[in-house]
């Protein structure tokens, strides 16, 4: 998933500081995503995910106007509890390692939150 920094997308818009490139928050949001599309072809009709723990370093800033492209791969799971873990990586438009770390998920029936 290929994404580009917008002025929305800063720790000064979101709140996580006063710099004017790339938020954390943005960043874990992205690769979330990532998460979301890479568990979605091993699910049953009705199930989703939901993110239970999130382990994200943040290595390298990004500036407006810049591109992260995020990636997510299944490393354990689904387990017996419906568990599954994912490393996940973010690299910048020059190539460069932006983010990376380990998001786990796990399998709920997607109408238990009433959609």
């Amino acid at each position: 998933m290929l994404h580009d920094v917008t002025d929305e997308d800063t720790a000064i818009a979101l709140g996580s500081g006063d710099v004017a490139v790339l938020g954390t928050p943005r960043l874990v949001a992205w690769l979330e995503a990532a998460t979301v599309a890479t568990a979605e072809p091993l699910l049953d009709e009705g199930r989703t995910t939901v993110g239970t723990a999130v382990r994200v370093k943040h290595r390298r800033p990004t500036l407006v106007g810049g591109t992260i492209g995020c990636t997510a791969e299944v490393t354990s799971g689904p387990d017996e509890k419906g568990r599954i873990t994912f490393a996940v990586r973010a690299v910048d438009g020059e190539g460069q390692v932006a983010g990376e770390g380990e998001i786990d998920r796990v399998v709920v029936d997607r109408g238990a939150f009433g959609t």
